[in-house]
């Protein structure tokens, strides 16, 4: 089992040391990968912060509107326990009131008898039973002004003109009772034993009840908070603005969507003061009220602005450093990769005719040997020998001998033009031409082109205008799986043929398997070979 562990362990590192590798070589060979690399890979990375970034936003948003349900619950908590317990106030007031004993007990009597504690609460303007002809029949607080009538209000009517009204809820009014302070009423209709209508039991409520509800809660520099009656009436904003108490705001679009829902959160402009906020709100149970918090998008989205910022700073910062130094190193790479190309072109190619030299030679034959062996095509070698080239050399000096080097590579290079072809210096005034897939009749075509190219060029100017001449051997060979013979054989036998076209005279081309048709075919100055 230890020995199966280590095994499997050791085939797992020589797998990553080979992908490692050919990751490595790939990437060496294609310098622009790291940089495309590199720039992806900083962009995937700006696209998923982006959208880190982006759900931070939407859970900011998530949050701020959690939080504020959680305030409209407070809000609409204490407004529906108040009003429920006013209302039960209001019930024992009428009781009381229907009782016509109640009215035989002394003032201080009835009073304790209609009036519970409960209408001592801080932000109650008063408790009071109005008759049927609208005049204050009993309050709270003695003094109390009875002389003013109230048949003309609003909660007076309702109850008046509807036995089944139960607890009204009175729009904001000017209190005659208390010198004009804002209040809101809560009534209920009193009916005498013959259930006819005999007045209402009143409870006022100042508006700072509804304003001191709402100074609580922190909205941020431009949120708001408020409450409204289902008809629109304005009851208590914050930040409070006197005039709007009372507005009626039911033709704006956010109070619509309020009127049509129970509860919900809505992201609008504000037709007030057109800050776009978020409206979340709630109908309050056994009331004609909605509580509404309203931050503002701005101020919810302040903290996470600030961070996204950042975020996007040092995001296309890191981002363009990462890609600045992968494309840095894709540079560096390609730079490497051609330092490598000029340093192998310069080990493979001879420094004065620019053509291949020896080494690239010996291994192309070797290479073209195997693979005419391995589909059974001829191949053919040439080799060049410019002719007099000592006595050119010493008569004329080494610097034009070496211009004659270079044109004589020149027209070689003119001549063969396949790309599957090799011309090579193979030596002082030697070259070698391997032509794979050619036959004799074909490389002898070419050896003359040659030949001829190099006769009619007037290579070296000066006093009198010098030309030169080149000899050429080719051989021509079809390997077979049986053959035992390789390239630098051909090579020798191709080396022969030019002492045999040297022998002849110069200037001429001799082949090793076409010599009675090439003597046939021959120009004048073209020797037939052996």
């Amino acid at each position: 089992m230890v020995k199966r562990t280590l095994s499997l362990r050791r085939r797992l590192r020589e797998t990553l040391l080979v992908v490692r590798i050919g990751m490595t070589r790939y990437v060496g060979n294609r310098p622009w990968v790291a940089g495309i690399a590199g720039t992806v890979v900083a962009l995937a990375m700006s696209i998923l912060i982006a959208m880190e970034v982006g759900e931070g936003r939407t859970e900011t948003l998530d949050h701020a509107r959690q939080t504020s349900q959680n305030l409209v619950s407070i809000i609409s908590a204490d407004l529906e326990r108040n009003v429920e317990i006013y209302s039960l106030s209001l019930e024992s007031i009428v009781d009381a009131a229907r009782d016509p004993v109640t009215w035989t007990l002394p003032v201080a009597v009835r009073q304790a008898l209609l009036f519970d504690r409960t209408t001592t609460a801080a932000y109650l303007g008063g408790a009071y039973v109005i008759d049927a002809d609208g005049e204050v029949a009993a309050a709270q607080y003695e003094g109390a002004n009875t002389t003013v009538h109230l048949d003309d209000r609003e909660y007076f009517l309702a109850q008046q003109r509807n036995p089944a009204t139960g607890l009204y809820f009175s729009h904001p009014f000017m209190s005659r009772l208390r010198d004009n302070k804002l209040s809101v009423a809560l009534t209920r209709r009193i009916d005498d034993a013959q259930g006819r209508f005999s007045g209402i039991a009143l409870l006022a409520i100042r508006i700072e009840y509804f304003q001191h509800l709402l100074d609580r809660i922190d909205t941020g520099k431009q949120g708001s908070v408020f409450i409204v009656m289902t008809d629109g009436t304005l009851l208590a904003r914050k930040p409070i603005v006197v005039p709007e108490i009372g507005l009626n705001i039911a033709n704006s679009p956010n109070f619509r969507e309020m009127s049509s829902h129970d509860s919900g959160s809505d992201v609008s402009i504000a037709a007030v003061d057109g800050v776009r906020r978020m409206f979340t709100y709630a109908h309050v149970p056994g009331t004609p009220l909605i509580a509404v918090v309203a931050p503002a998008v701005d101020d919810v989205l302040a903290p996470w602005e600030h961070r996204s910022h950042v975020a996007a700073a040092l995001t296309v910062a890191f981002g363009a450093v990462f890609v600045f130094v992968s494309w840095l190193l894709a540079f560096a790479l390609r730079d490497k990769q051609r330092a490598q190309a000029a340093l192998q072109r310069l080990a493979a190619t001879d420094p004065l005719t620019k053509l291949n030299n020896r080494r690239v030679l010996d291994k192309r034959l070797e290479d073209e040997w195997r693979r005419a062996r391995r589909e059974t095509k001829p191949l053919s070698v040439l080799f060049i020998d410019i002719d007099h080239f000592k006595i050119f050399n010493d008569t004329y000096g080494h610097e034009s001998g070496d211009e004659v080097l270079i044109a004589v590579a020149d027209c070689i290079a003119s001549v063969v033009r396949r790309s599957v072809d090799l011309v090579a210096r193979y030596g002082g005034e030697e070259f070698a031409v391997v032509l794979p897939d050619t036959n004799a009749q074909g490389a002898f075509a070419v050896a003359e082109q040659i030949r001829r190219k190099v006769e009619s060029q007037v290579i070296l100017r000066g006093q009198a205008a010098r030309g030169v001449t080149v000899s050429v051997g080719c051989a021509t060979a079809l390997p077979t799986a049986s053959d035992s013979g390789g390239g630098l054989e051909l090579l020798a036998a191709a080396d022969q043929q030019l002492y045999v076209a040297k022998n002849q005279g110069r200037n001429r081309t001799s082949s090793a398997q076409w010599k009675e048709e090439a003597a046939a075919q021959a120009p004048s100055g073209a020797g037939a070979g052996l």
